[in-house]
């Protein structure tokens, strides 16, 4: 395809974080503009809800973090970024959802949101939220601990799709040192952690304060 790839996100969303990470792993080069969710009409001409990221490729709009990735991953040339296998596949779906519905909260607008990024715009953080989103990350972290593969990555020897998905919301919570530490009590989500961390891709697309 050799249309023009645009991505629209915000500089510190962590599923823009998540669209870049299959942009660089599938080696597709994308323009970038900043959009912000939080301004009044910041993201309303692209994504019925103001949200970011949103993919445009040529004449085509895509919104959502899971199809922008999977639209990357089967419409560009490139190593593939899903498993082949139907179990695996399944498993990665399964993984990103668990990421979507029962993880991101608590680990990223709870936890990271409070006891990270709470000093970078200058403000107390609120204990009461932090607890809350421990607690609930506990769950979410057992999990996803339980579906990581014995591989590499979490599906094998290459990353992909869930780890592209997963690995922003963990490295956000790995930034609070309550969120290291209960990442270090399972032990696949850490080691993969530490070889997600390790990628160019990684770092070179990294929105972390």
């Amino acid at each position: 395809m050799t249309a023009p790839v645009t991505l629209h996100g915000y500089h510190r969303s962590i599923y823009a974080w998540a669209a870049l990470l299959a942009l660089a792993e599938k080696g597709v080069e994308a323009s970038w503009v900043e959009s912000d969710p939080f301004a009044p009409g910041g993201a309303e001409a692209l994504h019925p809800f103001g949200r970011v990221p949103v993919l445009v490729h040529g004449a085509a709009v895509i919104y959502e973090t899971a199809a922008i990735c999977q639209y990357v991953d089967e419409g560009f040339s490139g190593p593939p970024l899903q498993p082949a296998d139907p179990l695996d596949r399944a498993r990665m779906r399964q993984i990103i959802s668990v990421a979507d519905a029962y993880a991101y909260w608590p680990m990223v607008r709870q936890v990271y949101a409070e006891k990270v990024f709470a000093r970078h715009e200058g403000r107390a953080p609120d204990a009461a939220l932090v607890r809350e989103g421990l607690r609930a990350s506990r769950r979410a972290l057992d999990a996803l601990e339980a579906l990581a593969g014995p591989g590499l990555y979490l599906l094998g020897g290459a990353p992909g799709l869930a780890d592209a998905h997963l690995a922003p919301m963990v490295a956000a919570f790995a930034r609070a040192p309550e969120g290291a530490a209960l990442l270090a009590g399972r032990p696949r989500l850490h080691a993969w952690s530490k070889r997600m961390a390790a990628r160019e891709s990684f770092r070179a697309t990294s929105v972390l304060v």
